[in-house]
């Protein structure tokens, strides 16, 4: 067995795991949780069907850095990560990543903005979490696109190597 297969079998293993987590909790345990919660709190109007929306959506993206991550773990293992054909699979990570970041910043925006004006809900502990959160989604984006631009110069040194050999 190949000392890159020792790392790889047991990240494919947890991925599986995740993503079949993950598509639980999209079908069954958070419409069940936010249709609950409508049902007891109807005086929340529209925010329970917000937040399953916005959490169906969320779910999405991590599974579709699930399956980028699984495509590029084939391109490590058969040699080929240095080429043209990982970047598509890096550029889904990174836009799957800017689309969460984009729905967190825009959901976390609207709460920070309900609580702010609810004298009653001026608890400062949300919006510095979600202020956090953000603030960390944001880095993550950021340190995956420097990946990327670290994966293309190592495409083109890789390159130019093969050229000259």
């Amino acid at each position: 067995m190949r000392t890159i297969d020792r790392v790889i079998v047991p990240l494919r293993v947890l991925l599986v795991l995740v993503f079949v987590g993950l598509l639980i909790a999209q079908l069954l345990s958070l419409p069940g949780q936010f249709s609950h919660m409508a049902s007891e709190h109807p005086e929340s109007g529209f925010i329970p069907w917000l937040l399953l929306t916005f959490s169906i959506l969320e779910v999405l993206c991590f599974q579709v850095v699930i399956v980028c991550t699984w495509r590029l773990l084939s391109l490590v293992r058969s040699d080929r990560i240095f080429s043209e054909e990982a970047f598509a699979w890096v550029d889904g990570i990174v836009w799957a990543m800017v689309v969460a970041w984009v729905l967190l910043a825009g959901v976390s925006a609207y709460f920070v903005s309900v609580i702010y004006f609810t004298p009653e809900l001026r608890d400062p502990g949300i919006p510095v979490v979600l202020t956090g959160m953000v603030l960390i989604g944001a880095v993550l984006v950021l340190t995956m696109v420097v990946m990327r631009a670290l994966l293309r110069q190592a495409t083109l040194l890789r390159t130019d190597l093969e050229d000259v050999i």
